[in-house]
């Protein structure tokens, strides 16, 4: 990367709140992984199906941390399914689909696995193939691009 590719590039804390506007899913706590190749959103209920020719997949997402009361229904096009190795060392086998990610005002399209997450303390990670050439991360901040939702409590 170039010095001046780098002096524009914007900088991530290793949380910040993502928006997936294809998917109804705002205000996303995600954790910033560059230990992990690809990007991974807490999904249950996976259901596969073809329509048209064309592999679908509906899943059901728990969008707030610590909160299972919400769930928004989600539906994609199933872009492939691959064999993921997590941080523990455990291979599954999970669908990918493309998607739009809000971050920090920017929107570009990435990948994202669907996985079960739900004993994780965070719903998503954005990994580094969807950082790649637009982002650097700072360990010690958060939510330099982000802002915490504001609560009605």
């Amino acid at each position: 990367m170039s010095d001046n590719a780098l002096s524009e590039t914007r900088t991530l804390g290793w949380r910040e709140f993502i928006d997936l506007p294809d998917l109804g899913l705002y205000n996303i706590k995600a954790k910033v992984d560059t230990g992990a190749r690809s990007s991974s959103i807490h999904a249950f209920d996976i259901q596969p199906e073809e329509q048209d020719g064309q592999q679908w997949v509906n899943f059901k997402v728990h969008p707030l941390q610590h909160d299972d009361s919400e769930v928004v229904q989600c539906r994609a096009p199933v872009k492939d399914s691959r064999q993921v190795t997590d941080s523990g060392g455990h291979r599954t086998q999970r669908y990918v689909i493309d998607t739009t990610f809000n971050l920090g005002g920017e929107q570009f399209t990435a990948e994202v696995t669907l996985a079960d997450r739900g004993n994780m303390l965070f719903r998503m990670l954005i990994g580094r193939t969807a950082m790649n050439g637009r982002y650097l991360v700072d360990p010690k901040l958060s939510y330099c691009v982000s802002h915490q939702p504001q609560t009605t409590e």
